[in-house]
């Protein structure tokens, strides 16, 4: 009897882990999906200015200083 008690014990060890990756890969779904969202915009802002986006959120210094 003892042999079948940890059978079904590791088994749900496994199915619970299963379960555990299942679940944060559906939380880092949206995740990736924000990440991604958030380059294009990045991208589009650089096709449209013309310059790499770090130049376009960095201020100026002279506008800083006034």
């Amino acid at each position: 009897m003892t042999t079948n008690s940890d059978t079904v014990k590791n088994t749900l060890d496994i199915v619970s882990v299963f379960a555990t990756v299942g679940s944060f890969l559906e939380m880092f779904t949206p995740v990736f999906g924000l990440i991604g969202a958030v380059w294009t915009v990045m991208r589009i802002a650089e096709m449209v200015a013309g310059k790499p986006f770090a130049e376009l959120i960095r201020r100026k210094k002279d506008a800083v200083n006034e």
